[in-house]
């Protein structure tokens, strides 16, 4: 039978917290993650909300499947308001946190108001309560570990937090729990700074028990089979996720130069996942209960402390190649004043990029950045910028409002290099390469995203492949040639896939482990995992249906704050042949993705006009209360 969900609603300006729970119904058709923060969004908060006053809800949600023992299950969404993007924000992030907020007993966590100072809320268990901020405010993430822990006495804590960033609402602050695990995107550290809530701080306690431990052994016992077997994952616990970024330089399409070029030569290898590992890796970590330790722990006596992490692939192609600069340990420096500050590493690194640009076309000057020489390639610069960013000091100040508002500030044509879809900026993954990706980065209800759909060079694998064969489980038998054609098929790719990724963010679970073509497990094994850890009876068709529906709550969210169809487009610089390397002239083709974006808005059962969700496929996914 499936569970309903349990609720902990606090209200910040009365400082009260009431248990609340969703009927299992309802909890099925909204299971957790963006699907549930969007439920409740729509159904509680007025249209037409600041994203920085009071009347915004930030709301934390995981899943029914949240908090058992197997690979890439500990994950969070955290969901509001965006202060960047103006439309529904959703960022994912892992770690230990979800899993023990999960076992504490809290599906979702609903925060409402402001509270009059800083406060932190502490949970253990059933037992729940606000606790004074005062002296955590202004300090570091890990000087508020510190802090908190010691408060506690205890060290059996996990502790999802904002640093000064989110406290001075820059537009892109971020939430880290593990000092650095990061829900990165659209803004959310800045809402909780908005409502002087410091931190969310959960007691650690046991994993859940599945329900059915023979079927639940069946997927966990063969693991390093299954890892053995999967090159890709294989290569993201050896190197990282950074181990891709040698091969896109080489194919010419790395990002660099504020993604005027996806060519950088001069830095690609020593930026490379490789290098890290031979150089300064000091572990590989994980999130609770993963066999597959990607995430990256790096040290640099006197400059970089372990504890803060290491950078990933977006992280170091954001703070390195986008902006011109190749030592591996200056990016090392610069995702660690990140994760202390909390600022998403994709924005951050982004924004500079495009401040680098407007300084060397003559934009803004040495008056504007007092002092700082913003060429491409100067690192120190990239660090000075982060601090002034997160103290919202200097030139930081109009960065923190992100690229595009930042553009409007400087004038003098600074809006023609800025390179965001939805006022969100781009990741570290070209078009003109992955033009099914490109298609997502426009139409992603919370801005550019590479984790909404699968990317288009799974489709050149041979039919036979693990990949192709998962593939074939949402209806897609098709191979291409190359990966940059933009056609019927392409599109279709890029709606299934799209459905199951949101599924991921459902769910709560990770795309290297649950993706549906790569990863370590297949759609057909999640299945089994829903039935194995609850006793859920699903099926694949099911469960993409959940995905699809989540993402139609998000349109309908954006449709009643004002956006359609005219938000829905790319940078022009995407259209625009690339000017070097490998991949010289390659670009999206106007007229190909106008009508891409056709099929699409007709596969998704939107109207074409508006790019909004038509009446009936609201009714078809049960969503005719939002009509």
């Amino acid at each position: 039978m499936f569970p309903e969900a349990r609720i902990l609603r606090i209200d910040l300006t009365q400082g009260t917290l009431k248990k609340d729970s969703l009927p299992a119904e309802a909890y099925r058709r909204y299971p957790g993650g963006s699907a549930l923060a969007c439920y409740f969004l729509l159904k509680e908060m007025k249209t037409g909300v600041d994203p920085l006053s009071a009347e915004n809800m930030l709301i934390f949600a995981v899943s029914p499947l949240t908090g058992f023992p197997i690979s890439g299950q500990s994950r969070m969404v955290v969901a509001a308001k965006s202060p960047l993007t103006q439309a529904i924000g959703d960022s994912q992030g892992g770690g230990y946190f979800p899993k023990d907020l999960a076992c504490n007993g809290w599906d979702a966590l609903i925060f409402s108001g402001k509270a009059p100072e800083p406060v932190y809320l502490y949970i253990d268990g059933k037992r729940a309560e606000l606790r004074t901020a005062g002296r955590l405010w202004g300090k570091t993430t890990g000087e508020t570990e510190d802090l908190i822990r010691e408060e506690l006495g205890t060290e059996d804590v996990e502790i999802a937090q904002i640093g000064p960033a989110g406290e001075n609402m820059v537009r892109f602050a971020c939430v880290l729990n593990m000092c650095n695990r990061a829900n990165g995107r659209t803004g959310m550290g800045a809402v909780m700074g908005s409502k002087n809530l410091k931190a969310v701080v959960v007691k650690r306690t046991d994993a859940k028990k599945p329900i059915d431990p023979e079927l639940f052994k069946t997927l966990t016992a063969n693991f390093k089979k299954r890892l053995d077997a999967n090159p890709a994952v294989t290569a993201f616990h050896v190197d990282g996720t950074g181990c891709e970024l040698k091969i896109y330089n080489d194919l010419g399409f790395l990002p660099a130069r504020n993604i005027s070029t996806g060519y950088f030569p001069q830095g690609a290898e020593s930026l490379d996942g490789a290098t890290m590992t031979r150089t300064i890796l000091k572990k590989r970590d994980t999130c609770f209960g993963c066999g597959v330790r990607c995430k990256r722990v790096v040290e640099l006596p006197g400059r970089v402390d372990s504890r803060y992490g290491g950078p990933e692939y977006e992280t170091v192609a954001a703070l390195g190649s986008y902006c011109g600069v190749s030592s591996l340990e200056n990016t090392a420096v610069s995702n660690q004043l990140c994760n202390m500050y909390g600022l998403d590493t994709i924005s951050c690194g982004a924004t500079i990029a495009f401040a680098m640009e407007c300084y060397e076309k003559g934009i803004i000057s040495e008056k504007e950045t007092h002092g700082i020489p913003l060429s491409f390639g100067n690192g120190d610069a990239v660090n000075a910028l982060i601090t002034q960013i997160a103290k919202r000091q200097g030139i930081g100040d109009a960065l923190a409002e992100g690229s595009e508002r930042a553009a409007k500030i400087f004038g003098k044509g600074a809006e023609e290099l800025v390179m965001t879809a939805k006022g969100q900026e781009i990741p570290a993954h070209m078009p003109q390469y992955k033009p099914a990706l490109g298609i997502l980065y426009a139409v992603n209800p919370f801005g550019a995203d590479h984790e909404s759909c699968e990317h288009d060079p799974v489709l050149t694998l041979p039919e036979d492949s693990l990949e192709r064969r998962r593939l074939g489980l949402l209806g897609l038998l098709r191979e291409d040639e190359d990966t940059y054609t933009l056609d019927q098929e392409k599109v279709l790719f890029a709606w299934r896939t799209q459905q199951f990724y949101s599924l991921t963010d459902v769910l709560c679970v990770c795309q290297f482990c649950w993706g549906p073509a790569w990863a370590l497990y297949g759609p057909d094994d999640l299945v089994k995992f829903c039935r194995a850890s609850i006793g859920w009876e699903t099926s694949v068709y099911e469960l993409m249906k959940i995905g699809e529906r989540r993402i139609n709550l998000m349109k309908a969210f954006n449709a009643r704050e004002g956006f359609s169809r005219k938000d829905d487009r790319l940078p022009g610089r995407f259209f625009e042949p690339l000017p070097e390397g490998p991949a010289k002239g390659r670009h999206l083709d106007k007229e190909q993705y106008r009508t891409a974006l056709d099929l699409y808005y007709q596969m998704a059962g939107w109207d074409p006009a508006t790019g909004n969700p038509r009446e009936g496929t609201l009714r078809e996914l049960s969503l005719e209360w939002l009509i």
